[in-house]
């Protein structure tokens, strides 16, 4: 096994209640600038914007049932949010600035304030101008645990990231239509929970509940598990109803979770999880392995599920979702900010990426939707590059081909000329984005917005 520490060189308001739990969890979070080592000791550290002044953010935990408030001081140079991805909130709380608050201005603070009804792995991140902010270490895990939580020895979260960072420790210059106009903006140093290539010791015959989380700007990760036995049994924060086995590659794109319960079985004295990349398998975390040899557990955990929302696919609303644009995409025109601009018009002001012909976030919703209404949404990728499409306030199911849906998400990765078919129940009222968590993408037009009347 070789580890490398660089890639190429370092050039339902109504169905949530909103109060009357037993508990509530109550935080204060500061975004401020700090300065922490990422790269060796030889090198220089680096100004991060970070939680707290961690990196990630801490870990906020509390349980399903609960409520969780948590008070955000911006002590930042700029404005900023704080989304709490994945999670079926109230819409006034879901922190998106000029869709569901005014964005945080410095030296000022905002309340958020929600309840808990689904347990899962979660995060959280800055929602204002979010391809930089993100990349400079605005955010941090959130997890929310079931009352009746699987029998496992460790509980293991892994945020994983790629940072972009000069050799001088700074973190590179966002000034780059390149990333904007392309895959989005790739890192060249990887990071398992702000760290080059951690170790958590684990013992033989222990099993281990590993929650995957991305916070990558665009980077899709190819992973593996070496030294394990085990299977999934939860994405993007929902249970599954038929837990997979655990496959050679796992494919984690940005802002997607996954959830693992692993029994450690290896008889070498380390095990890995391994970054696949295209000269090779590295590292991205190892952990060290001490014991005697120990079999597998023949009883698997389960989770138990969260609230369901029956999809009804025969009556759902239909809406078709076409993305556009790119480096190689071939996009004429767009309407931009209630004109119709040329591409070149368009590149000038950093915008290159269309939903059905509308680059930003359009004042008319993709659909406008009644409380407990089905949707149906085709999505066709007609761009030379993948995009991680990320639904705010549901999840969605997708439709399958053989007419079954798939396991409940809040992101989906969209391939190039790729088409897929999400749906889902519109239960929870409010206007909710509806984006590619590339950021740069998001950033430079590819957004739009679903509208949920009670």
């Amino acid at each position: 096994m070789q580890r490398r520490q660089f890639l190429g060189s370092i050039a339902a308001a109504s169905l949530f209640p909103r109060g009357g739990f037993a508990q509530s969890s109550q935080r204060r979070l500061t975004a401020a600038a700090h300065r922490q080592q990422i790269l060796p000791e030889d090198y220089p550290d680096t100004e991060i914007w970070s939680f707290d002044a961690a990196f990630p953010g801490p870990e906020l935990r509390a349980r399903q049932g609960e409520t969780l408030s948590v008070t955000v001081e911006n002590a930042l140079p700029e404005s900023t949010s704080v989304h709490w991805h994945g999670l079926r909130l109230e819409n006034e709380m879901d922190g998106v600035p000029g869709l569901t608050q005014d964005p945080i201005a410095p030296g000022e603070a905002f309340d958020y304030h929600f309840a808990l009804p689904d347990a899962g792995t979660y995060w959280y991140h800055s929602h204002a101008k979010s391809m930089e902010q993100v990349e400079r270490g605005l955010y941090g895990p959130l997890i929310i645990d079931e009352n009746d939580p699987p029998d496992v020895d460790q509980d293991i979260t892994l945020v994983l990231d790629d940072i972009r960072l000069q050799r001088d420790g700074t973190v590179a210059s966002f000034d780059n239509f390149h990333d904007l106009s392309h895959a989005g903006r790739i890192g060249n140093l990887w990071l398992a929970n702000g760290q080059i290539d951690p170790a958590y010791p684990l013992k033989r015959g222990e099993r281990v509940r590993l929650r995957l989380i991305s916070a990558a700007n665009a980077r899709v990760f190819r992973l593996g598990l070496q030294g394990f036995d085990g299977w999934i049994v939860a994405l993007d924060g929902m249970p599954l109803s038929d837990q997979q086995p655990m496959p050679d590659e796992l494919v984690l794109a940005p802002a997607q979770r996954i959830d693992l319960i692993v029994d450690v079985t290896t008889d070498d004295d380390e095990a890995f999880l391994i970054t696949f990349e295209r000269d090779g398998g590295y590292a991205i975390a190892h952990f060290p392995v001490t014991g005697p040899s120990a079999a597998a557990r023949q009883i698997r955990a389960v989770l138990p599920p969260n609230p369901v929302f029956p999809i009804d696919l025969r009556n759902a609303r239909t809406a078709t979702l076409m993305i556009e644009g790119g480096a190689m995409g071939g996009m004429r025109a767009a309407r931009f900010e209630g004109k119709e601009l040329g591409a070149r018009d368009l590149a000038s002001r950093g915008v290159f990426w269309a939903i059905n012909g509308e680059a930003g976030r359009p004042d008319t919703p993709l659909l406008d939707l009644s409380l407990g209404e089905s949707a149906r949404i085709g999505v066709a990728n007609n761009t030379a590059f993948p995009h991680a499409m990320h639904l705010h306030g549901v999840h969605f199911s997708e439709v399958l081909a053989d007419g079954r849906l798939g396991p409940l998400r809040d992101t989906i990765l969209i391939n190039p000329q790729e088409t897929r078919e999400i749906a889902f129940q519109a239960h929870n009222p409010g206007d909710w984005l509806f984006h590619c968590h590339m950021l740069a993408h998001h950033q430079a037009g590819m957004g739009t917005w679903i509208r949920v009347s009670a």
